[in-house]
């Protein structure tokens, strides 16, 4: 792993692979730069890329007050140790961060992201604002393990896998992290798409989506790529949100290529 430090001083974790033109990928809750490695490794014969742990994960640090701006700030640091310019790829709440920062005028070449989980209608906006007060009340009073339970209600989990995840050995680690769905609840916002933030996005997007995932989801990324001024939507058939690297990496490497 090499560092940089971000503009508030935290210091940001990476790893870079590969050669070609320069890609910076960006998970999504409750994972680290670990879990797009696997992405990095196919993209590496076409890419330069880099994966990183977000602030409060990892081996990446951690400086309060947190602030969406700061993670933007942390991408703005990447880029510039990369080269001073790169394009973004985002994956679920990941995809949501680099829309903003893509649209907050730093130097990106080309953006894909991947189901970014907007709400689509009152109903799912008004269940996204209950998340958001009962992660913020667990997470006042401690509760760690409540608050990931709540982020894996969230995304449809059953109570019966809950439970068993609970008694698997990959719960502590989940629990490390648990404070950072704080981050990524603040990136989504009101969970709604945030029309004014995407029509500032200048560069090209592409908007994925699994044929496999629920319509709403792709129903979002739809939106999404409609209100880019420069976006393109498509869909992945037999995908999930759960998206394989193998599928997705000829696509990205082709987008990111042009």
């Amino acid at each position: 792993m090499e560092h940089t430090l971000s503009r508030d001083g935290t210091r940001i974790a990476y790893e870079r692979t590969g050669q070609g033109l320069a890609a910076v990928l960006v998970s999504g809750a409750m994972s680290t730069g670990a879990t797009v490695a696997p992405l990095a490794a196919a993209l590496a014969d076409r890419l330069d890329v880099t994966v990183y742990d977000r602030r409060g994960r990892g081996e990446s640090g951690d400086t309060e007050p947190y602030a969406v701006e700061r993670e933007v700030e942390d991408l703005a640091a990447l880029i510039e140790a990369v080269g001073g310019e790169a394009s973004l790829y985002g994956v679920s709440s990941g995809g949501a961060l680099v829309l903003r920062a893509a649209a907050s005028g730093l130097p990106v070449r080309r953006v894909a992201v991947y189901e970014v989980p907007y709400a689509m209608d009152d109903d799912a906006a008004r269940a996204g604002a209950a998340y958001t007060e009962r992660l913020t009340e667990a997470l006042a009073r401690g509760r760690r393990g409540e608050a990931v339970e709540l982020f894996l209600r969230l995304t449809g989990l059953g109570e019966e896998m809950i439970g068993s995840a609970r008694q698997s050995p990959l719960w502590a680690g989940m629990e490390s992290v648990a404070p950072s769905l704080a981050y990524d609840d603040a990136v989504m916002g009101d969970h709604r798409v945030p029309r004014s933030v995407l029509a500032s996005v200048t560069a090209p997007l592409l908007s994925l989506a699994g044929g496999a995932s629920a319509d709403w989801m792709r129903a979002a990324a739809r939106t999404v790529a409609e209100t880019v001024p420069r976006g393109t939507y498509r869909t992945l058939e037999g995908q999930s949100h759960r998206v394989e690297p193998g599928v997705l990496a000829p696509v990205l490497a082709e987008f990111f290529a042009r």
